[in-house]
């Protein structure tokens, strides 16, 4: 085997209560439906000609010096509280010290039931793996902190939901998979003395300059916050917004029925399982405060005054309203061309998004055409239109370059629901034309290439994606 993996475990060497040994399921046929070269690079992997990649990436074979564990957590998921949830269909094989100096881990999601399956399947099905695997690397090139894919296998097997479909593994990269369930698993169990390992490991490795609980819990907030105001300014929608699902690096995680707008709408909301829109478009900015809150409360046992920290975490969660609003703002008026937004700029972004919902006109389209020309056939009120651009017009006028930030703000191309949908179709099916095709269109997001005019048109009627689904 020529495959080398740097592997450098330090969670693996964290007390037992952190995670499960656990080693992979071997599955009956693997095969390699894509590996990432370029990240393999940036991981400073060597040897990816090898080829047993694909009995590796399926779990069939450990590479050398991997420690394969599944990690423990807890969660509130839709609001509820499970102190008990944990990896149930994911095996962390390692870290490694990627070429930026930065650790990383490597996991393989659906790779088998560990102790944690809650009397699940362990597995993954073909859909799931190649929807992550998508949107993933489209959120690395749209510049979003998120967690990559490395690889993509088919495992030979099926998998029963309600129906037998084919199997899969998607192999994860992230900066690390620890969540603020993790903090809240040990804080439910008050195990303090572990909660405080969890905080000084996961201040060594992401946070050096917080030294207090005070100093983690703001940074966690500043980069939680920053990310779903991003999020927001694309048009996606996680769809599931449990605290499980929740990094403390401030990566996205965990793409199960996300999706992304096509005519905008606040309360837009295509997860299967939301029947309340507790996750929808508009509700994430929420949402994204309230699980803030959980980590706070995780953290208080951690202070010597436990009364001056809920007071002081208050104000930390509030101050993250504001950062929230400012990083909206920021983010939308960019895509105006706005460079350096003033207070009333969020009137002229709100005006335009009502314009949008009240003609269903679709999101990344209507932006992009503010650059590219014919804005007007975007919206159907357009005498409305009209007196908007007068004021967006004049607002710009003293812009240096509104064009050029605009065309950074503004994505061509985004992973669209009915074309994630066509290919998963299609994969089903053995043809994996159309996500090889996905994956490079979706490489450069902001640059407009012939070769793939086809995949900004929004979807038809019948075209339209109206539910997502969980893989599990």
């Amino acid at each position: 085997m020529t495959l080398h993996i740097p592997f450098d475990n330090s969670y693996a060497r964290l007390p037992q209560g952190f995670f499960a040994p656990q080693r992979p399921t071997r599955v009956k046929a693997p095969s390699l439906i894509a590996f990432n070269h370029a990240l393999a690079e940036e991981l400073q992997i060597h040897g990816t000609d090898d080829p047993a990649l694909a009995a590796l990436f399926a779990g069939n074979a450990l590479p050398e010096g991997a420690t394969p564990i599944a990690q423990n957590y807890a969660g509130h998921q839709f609001g509820q509280f499970n102190p008990q949830l944990g990896d149930g269909r994911a095996v962390l094989l390692g870290e490694v010290i990627d070429r930026n100096g930065l650790r990383r881990d490597i996991q393989l999601k659906g790779s088998g039931p560990t102790p944690f399956a809650r009397r699940g399947d362990g597995r993954a099905w073909l859909g799931p793996v190649l929807r992550e695997y998508v949107v993933s690397e489209a959120m690395h090139a749209l510049d979003v902190p998120t967690t990559r894919a490395l690889a993509a296998t088919r495992t030979g097997e099926e998998v029963y939901r309600d129906q037998p479909l084919p199997g899969a593994v998607l192999t994860r990269v992230a900066s690390s998979h620890i969540r603020v369930g993790t903090f809240q698993v040990f804080a439910a169990q008050r195990d303090y003395d572990t909660l405080q390992t969890l905080f000084d490991y996961t201040q060594g490795r992401h946070y050096p300059e917080a030294h207090t609980p005070s100093d983690l819990l703001a940074e966690v907030c500043d980069r939680q916050t920053r990310l779903v105001a991003q999020w927001m300014s694309l048009g996606f929608i996680h769809g599931v917004m449990n605290t499980d699902n929740c990094t403390l690096s401030g990566e996205t995680i965990d793409y199960g029925p996300c999706a992304f707008l096509d005519a905008y709408h606040p309360e837009k909301r295509f997860s299967s399982i939301d029947r309340f829109g507790r996750y929808a478009y508009a509700a994430q900015a929420d949402i994204i405060l309230w699980n803030m809150a959980q980590l706070a409360t995780a953290l208080v046992p951690l202070t010597d005054d436990q009364d001056k920290a809920v007071k002081d975490f208050t104000e930390i969660i509030h101050a993250s309203a504001d950062t929230l609003r400012a990083e909206w703002t920021r983010r939308f008026a960019a895509k105006l061309g706005i460079s350096e937004p003033e207070p009333e700029d969020a009137q002229l972004v709100s005006d335009l998004l009502g314009l949008m919902q009240s003609g269903a006109s679709d999101f990344t389209n209507t932006f992009r055409s503010l650059l590219d020309g014919a804005p007007r056939d975007q919206i159907a009120d357009r005498v409305g239109f009209d007196r908007w651009h007068v004021r967006w017009q004049e607002r710009i006028r003293s812009e240096p370059d509104p064009q050029a930030l605009m065309a950074a703000s503004n994505p061509v191309l985004i992973p669209r629901n009915h074309r994630i949908e066509e290919m998963i179709a299609a994969a089903v099916q053995g043809d994996d034309s159309l996500f090889h095709r996905l994956n490079a269109a979706l490489a450069n997001p902001f640059e407009a290439n012939p070769d793939f005019e086809d995949l900004r048109r929004a979807p038809t009627t019948q075209e339209e994606v109206t539910a997502t689904f969980c893989g599990t």
